[in-house]
């Protein structure tokens, strides 16, 4: 499919560029966090790629070291787990631009949904499970439309709408929203959970 080749293009001419221009970033952004504290500078998860395979997923670090990895996402800069060049790397969304590897290796794009756990796959229905027919996302749908805002359900709908809408022309339309909402900060932390959200921690630590 013709958007397929040239969505696929898109990824790695702009997550090479990125790369290399902000490769000064990424080493500054390390340094600060090996200097905060104990802990590797990279976060690293096994998250559900397109068509549901398993792959490692990259973020700057920005809860301490000993902090539950499968813990609740936190729902505000105030929370304890987090370092203080975590409150940081949140507030302008920087933690996720490791996410870069990702799309140059293809396990990624830069527009899709964002990768969920693999354990969460058996609770979505066939409707839901539309959005492993796509690589998942550095942004998406779901982030310019609400991100923290929007409960679980609602961030899978749009995550279907956007693998059923998928062109280049709404790529760039997300892209764009991306930029806007990053600077202004908005609606970073989950406000709103479901009581499967609430509870995921502790099923979580069972592994993935």
């Amino acid at each position: 499919m013709l958007y397929r080749f040239i969505k696929r293009l898109f990824d790695i001419f702009v997550s090479l560029l990125a790369v290399l221009i902000l490769l000064p970033v990424f080493a500054v952004i390390a340094i600060v966090i090996k200097l905060s504290g104990k802990g590797l500078a990279i976060f690293t998860q096994t998250r559900a790629g397109k068509d549901g395979k398993p792959f490692t997923f990259y973020k700057f670090r920005t809860m301490k070291a000993d902090v539950d990895p499968f813990g609740a996402s936190p729902k505000s800069g105030e929370d304890p787990r987090l370092t203080k060049i975590g409150v940081f790397l949140r507030k302008y969304s920087l933690d996720e631009l490791p996410q870069l590897f990702n799309v140059l290796k293809g396990d990624m794009s830069l527009v899709g949904p964002r990768p969920l756990y693999l354990e969460q796959m058996a609770e979505w229905d066939n409707r839901q499970k539309k959005r492993l027919l796509v690589r998942p996302g550095l942004t998406g749908l779901a982030q310019v439309s609400g991100r923290g805002e929007l409960t679980r359900e609602e961030k899978l709908a749009y995550d279907v709408e956007y693998v059923e809408k998928a062109s280049l022309l709404l790529d760039f339309k997300i892209i764009f929203l991306t930029l806007w909402q990053v600077l202004a900060s908005k609606s970073i932390y989950e406000k709103r959970y479901s009581q499967t959200e609430e509870t995921r921690g502790q099923k979580n630590k069972n592994g993935l």
